[in-house]
């Protein structure tokens, strides 16, 4: 029963690792519903500084913030790319990478070169793998997003955008749908469109009293804003993760109930074909006596 005894040992080891996949999942599933949580408590800030910028630009029409500018003579793009720093979460961080790759395919086309920004253990590596520029990292974030591990990476090509050097800024990350269906998107995050900084319409008329002038408080809100675009992407990146994770988790874990029922039916067979070897034995030295 050799042939028995191997097909045991497989068994034992798929079943140490069901057990593995199945808690994976209990904990991704528990972290998701937090990280869904900050998601959706990071939108109003946003919304609402925009609100307030867009008001004081609409009151002081004559101020163009750099943001705002096209910087048509320049060509150098950055492009911020958003990524997990672990993996088993399916093929969520490869789907990002590939559109990394063609918006970088896209700028090398059109003669702009392209400065990057790793958020994610993962994005480091592929851009390091493909030589790409990286002028500035954030790893190792852990489960909750802070803002100030974010804010010194992306002020370098904030900076950069503001003395006319970039063409554009790219975000690059994984937009959450829902828990089964996650988006890798890139979107444009400077020159920040009209569209972007529309406020809204509520009938109202807006007086603000600032210090110490409209400039600089615009200047402030804006930058502000950018970042909390950069942490939303962040926070909806890492409630992607949860959910790829834990889909992914519960497939390994089906699988792993399948292939554990296969295993036991060959060596349910091995083992009746043994019994009945042993059968035909004794009934062949029963008659030969």
């Amino acid at each position: 029963m050799a042939a028995g005894k191997e097909i045991r040992g497989k068994i034992k080891s798929v079943e140490n690792t069901k057990k593995i996949t199945k808690a994976m999942e209990m904990v991704a599933a528990s972290k998701m519903r937090k990280a869904q949580e900050r998601m959706l408590a990071a939108r109003p800030y946003s919304e609402k500084v925009r609100n307030i910028a867009a008001h004081l630009g609409e009151a002081n029409p004559e101020y163009v913030h750099p943001f705002m500018k096209v910087n048509a003579d320049a060509k150098k793009a950055g492009v911020i790319v958003v990524t997990t720093d672990k993996g088993l979460c399916g093929g969520m961080n490869t789907n990002v990478l590939r559109a990394v790759t063609n918006k970088l395919r896209e700028l090398q086309d059109a003669g702009v070169s392209a400065e990057t920004v790793a958020i994610g253990n993962k994005g480091l590596a592929f851009l390091n793998r493909i030589g790409a520029k990286v002028v500035s990292q954030a790893t190792a974030l852990g489960d909750t997003p802070v803002l100030d591990k974010l804010i010194g990476p992306v002020k370098v090509l904030l900076d950069q955008y503001a003395e006319g050097k970039l063409s554009a800024v790219y975000l690059c990350y994984t937009k959450f749908i829902n828990t089964m269906k996650q988006e890798s998107v890139v979107e444009q995050l400077l020159p920040l469109s009209n569209e972007q900084m529309q406020a809204e319409k509520t009938g109202a008329s807006w007086e603000y009293i600032y210090e110490p002038d409209a400039q600089s408080v615009i200047d402030d809100l804006l930058v502000r804003y950018v970042e909390s675009l950069v942490y939303q992407a962040v926070a909806e990146n890492m409630a992607s993760e949860q959910s790829a994770r834990m889909v992914a988790m519960k497939a390994a874990t089906d699988n792993a109930g399948n292939v554990i029922s296969e295993l036991k039916l060959v060596y349910n067979k091995t083992r009746q074909a043994a019994i009945t070897t042993e059968l035909s034995e004794i009934v062949a030295g029963a008659a030969a006596v």
